[in-house]
């Protein structure tokens, strides 16, 4: 494997050379496959962690052209490093849903047996007892070509919004990062992959592992800190009572309603129904929209109104597994809290040191005493202006991933915890997992150096973007903050939390009276 002076020794992270070289050629140059039109449904706004990233994030996301946020900072101060928490592109459901989908597909193949044809308000039942079950056990949770796409798409945008972070000669030097799950390492492979094969079709893409920098680091320690939290499995994970509020708004008046009214619509008894196959074939309207880009007859089955509730539903479980409803579900997350911001840190001080830069002219003069060939200037020039050793680190995790760190920075917080008793009145909840947390979403952390600081202080600044816009911050509204006064806000995330304590089960007791 190729190696470059600024690789990592013993890392092994996505093909940036590939990045590097496509974006050499001008992002603009670069021309995505043509879009046919995609299926809409009106449900489409309500799929909790299953809404397409356009549906829900970023309504252009079919363009690798980037709509510039007008608070992003202007040219008086460049961007020196980028660190961006991704969720893996678009993906097939799980085996565990496909598996309640053949449940449901079997129910209502029956049913239309037991009919022998009967018409009426059985015709949805009977198109869907007809229509194609596609997807098989096997490809449980697997990346899908869309979900490539996704990635694709994101990439080009961000390189195009950041063209200095994403630069031919940054390619050495990116850092890809990635959770052990198929999706998340083919989403990192496919975000820096396909801009090779957009920009340059004419050349061949080699394998990852044969690319400067290889494939992506594996840390699920970083990307699946909940696996690794003894304290979230087992008071939040493996304890049947911590989705209290899950299990009671299945079984309560909202649910129910849906549940009569769609045994009605598909002619099958209502006892044969239960929440999670509602859920599942609701799920399946968003994966055929999704995956196959097809409006199915599964999406008939449920009105706007019923999307809302089933909407609600998938955000109670994300509520109290993964946000707000105890805390440790973000209290775990602080170890990829610190992990970001040490990246940050590392760039300030390696920029900050960087006194002996010399500006270019210096070096243009230095070069003319010495009789510098003109690609040693060109190669002096650029690491004496480019002190950040790692200029982007890009990290590949889940909706569990992202959740938990948005909830640790106090992001979407109601005022009112969501429960299963007050579906009406959290109709307008800041909460809502598809809007924060659809596939492919990204939470991007850009660092500023400003050279017209009036004091150090000012010197470098941080924006946060959700899905490719400014996320303003969560305790003061602004759209930009000083990098110190940040640092010092989650003080106690960075210097208190540690993951160590704060995953550890208390100590049970076991002392005996017994002589």
């Amino acid at each position: 494997m190729l190696r470059g002076p600024g690789s990592l020794v013993g890392v092994s992270v996505a093909p940036a050379a590939a990045l590097a070289v496509a974006l050499l050629s001008s992002v603009s140059r670069c021309s995505l496959p043509e879009q046919t039109g995609r299926e809409v449904s009106p449900l489409s706004s309500y799929f909790g962690t299953k809404t397409r990233y356009e549906d829900a994030a970023y309504k252009e996301a079919s363009s690798e052209e980037p709509r510039r946020d007008r608070s992003l900072l202007d040219e008086a101060c460049t961007p020196v490093q980028l660190v961006a928490l991704i969720r893996h592109g678009t993906r097939y459901p799980t085996a565990k849903q496909i598996r309640k989908l053949r449940q449901l597909h079997e129910l209502l193949q029956a049913g239309r047996a037991g009919q022998d044809g009967a018409g009426g308000g059985g015709d949805l039942g009977a198109a869907l007892a007809d229509w194609p079950l596609w997807y098989e056990d096997w490809v449980d949770g697997q990346l899908v070509e869309k979900g490539r796409q996704d990635m694709r798409q994101l990439a080009l945008r961000l390189a195009s919004l950041f063209p200095t972070l994403f630069s031919r000669e940054n390619y050495g030097r990116l850092q890809l990062v990635s959770s052990s799950k198929h999706r998340c390492v083919e989403s990192g492979v496919a975000f820096l992959n396909a801009l090779w094969q957009l920009c340059h079709p004419e050349m061949p893409l080699p394998d990852v592992t044969e690319m400067e920098c290889g494939p992506p680091r594996i840390n699920d320690k970083l990307m699946r800190f909940f696996d690794h939290c003894e304290k979230f499995s087992s008071e939040v994970e493996n304890n049947d009572t911590a989705l209290y509020h899950v299990e009671a708004f299945k079984t309560g008046p909202e649910m129910q309603n849906i549940l009569k009214k769609v045994a009605a619509t598909l002619q099958v008894p209502v006892n044969s129904l239960n929440a999670d196959l509602i859920q599942v074939a609701f799920f399946t309207c968003s994966f055929d929209l999704a995956i196959k880009g097809v409006k199915s007859p599964w999406c008939d089955v449920f009105d706007t109104d019923d999307g809302k509730v089933l909407e609600y539903l998938n955000d109670l479980k994300q509520y109290w597994k993964r946000g707000y409803g105890y805390a440790i579900n973000s209290r775990s997350s602080c170890g990829l809290f610190q992990d970001i911001f040490q990246h940050l840190d590392k760039a300030v001080e390696q920029k900050k040191s960087a006194v002996f830069t010399l500006p270019g002219i210096q070096v243009a003069n230095l070069c003319i005493v010495l009789d510098c060939p003109s690609h040693f200037l060109h190669l002096l020039t650029f690491w004496w202006s480019q002190p950040v050793s790692s200029p982007v680190i890009l990290q590949f995790g889940h909706a569990e991933t992202l959740l938990p760190l948005l909830s640790l920075m106090g992001y979407f917080k109601d005022k009112e915890p969501l429960t299963a008793y007050n579906y009406k009145e959290q109709i307008n909840r800041k909460f809502r997992s598809g809007l924060i947390v659809p596939y492919a979403s990204n939470l991007v952390f850009v660092l500023y150096h400003c050279k017209n600081a009036r004091t150090p202080k000012e010197e470098f600044q941080v924006q946060m973007l959700l899905n490719e816009k400014v996320l303003p911050l969560a305790h003061s509204q602004e759209t930009v903050s000083l990098y110190e006064d940040l640092k010092n806000h989650y003080k106690d995330i960075l210097q208190s939390c540690h993951t160590s304590q704060e995953c550890k089960l208390p100590k049970v007791n076991n002392t005996s009276d017994e002589l």
